[in-house]
């Protein structure tokens, strides 16, 4: 997604969603790796930042942005060398870029509105790529584009839609790093663009140039940041609107969201996408059940570790289950909320009935299930109660509420 240009006005031309371009990604980034042997990830990842810092410290004369391009260089590698250990096992992953391929002429929409436009693969001057890259390339130039052009909501829900779709929790752990090596990645573009259209020292081109060179160095200096993130413990039976409404936690706060749900079926060998479909086996065993909340901590660790936001939608009916993911941040001495979504039996009962015959199913078995599960849910403790709040799922501005009660209890930066 490098060198995209946002052009409104042209409507004319047909459009890709965010989540359509995110499948595609996904889908691509699922299909079998390329044969033949596979180079060093650690290396490749080396030369690409060397590459991309001496083609900017080159068209770059100003004092002060050449002392912050240094200070940036100098962070990259600081990362690529605590980093190593994962960049190295990711190295199995390395592949083709999509961008630069299958999608150059991508023109991306949102309800109707064009985001970006022009093709991905037009680099002004010619650039020496590597051949094969981590796949995390894809996605941060996507959100680094995004994000560029004030487009904070999207960005978040590609980094949430492309995790879930992919199952690469991993990622994260890098992403981080690549979004700053695609952040000057765009600062080489526009000022190689200047020094490829130019045709003297015009200084209103120039100050343009060194505008947009400045927006990707701030963008990069931003990601480049420490931070200490919040996890949110989403928790209430089937029907409380935990589901619908921690989703709104996705575009607002920039959270991403592990639901038990989908973690249950990908752990199956089940498409997250289609929590719909029959069930040929039991995925509600006691074994099952466990095995998801372990896979629901390890992710939410992985996520924490990288410096993101985590929301998880889960029932949670125990204590135990509810700890295993409460430990996950206090363990790294970071911020966590749980959030009760509570609801009125009759309107539990309401949502429940809607829901089966929506989705054809038995009314009589999904109201079983809900009662059952009031009966087996544990009360909250003294110790959660320090960190619970609880969320009325009934009221008008309930998303609204949601979203206020953690800036203030976890102060959301």
């Amino acid at each position: 997604m490098n060198g995209i240009d946002a052009s409104p006005q042209d409507t004319s031309v047909d459009a890709t969603s965010l989540d359509e371009l995110v499948d595609a990604l996904a889908t691509y980034h699922a299909e079998p790796l390329p044969g033949g042997e596979t180079p060093d990830a650690l290396a490749v990842l080396k030369q690409r930042i060397e590459d991309e810092a001496a083609t900017c410290r080159g068209l770059v004369s100003g004092e002060e942005d050449l002392d912050r391009l240094a200070s940036l260089t100098e962070w990259l590698g600081q990362e690529v060398e605590r980093l190593a250990p994962i960049i190295e096992v990711r190295g199995d992953r390395l592949r083709p870029s999509r961008w630069y391929m299958d999608y150059a002429d991508v023109r991306l929409s949102d309800n109707g509105r064009l985001v970006i436009t022009q093709s991905a693969a037009h680099d002004p001057v010619p650039f020496d790529y590597p051949e094969l890259a981590d796949p995390g390339h894809d996605l941060a130039s996507l959100r680094v584009e995004l994000e560029l052009r004030g487009e904070m909501t999207l960005s978040h829900q590609a980094l949430d839609g492309y995790l879930r779709r992919s199952g690469d929790y991993e990622l994260a752990r890098v992403l981080t790093l690549l979004q700053v090596i695609e952040a000057m990645a765009g600062m080489r573009r526009v000022l190689q663009r200047r020094r490829a259209g130019s045709e003297g020292p015009r200084p209103a081109v120039m100050a343009e140039t060194m505008n947009a060179f400045r927006r990707y160095l701030q963008l990069a200096e931003r990601h480049a940041e420490f931070r200490f993130p919040p996890l949110v413990i989403g928790v209430g039976v089937s029907g409380s609107g935990k589901s619908r409404f921690t989703r709104t936690l996705v575009g607002r706060l920039g959270a991403v969201r592990l639901s038990s749900d989908n973690q249950r079926l990908a752990l199956h060998g089940f498409n997250p996408q289609d929590l719909d479909a029959p069930m040929p086996v039991d995925i509600y065993t006691r074994e099952a059940t466990d095995k998801t909340y372990r896979r629901l901590a390890a992710c939410a660790g992985i996520l924490l570790d990288a410096g993101f936001m985590v929301c998880v939608d889960g029932t949670f009916l125990e204590r135990e289950q509810r700890e295993l993911l409460r430990w996950q941040a206090e363990a790294r001495g970071l911020p966590v909320l749980l959030v009760s979504f509570e609801a009125d039996d009759e309107t539990l009962r309401r949502r429940i009935s809607k829901r089966a015959l929506r989705n054809d199913r038995d009314e009589s078995l999904s109201l079983a299930v809900l009662a059952a599960q009031q009966e087996a849910f544990e009360d909250f403790n003294d110790e959660e109660r320090l960190h619970l709040v609880r969320l009325d799922s009934t009221a008008d501005n309930a998303a609204e509420t949601l979203a206020s009660l953690i800036e203030e209890h976890i102060r959301v930066l």
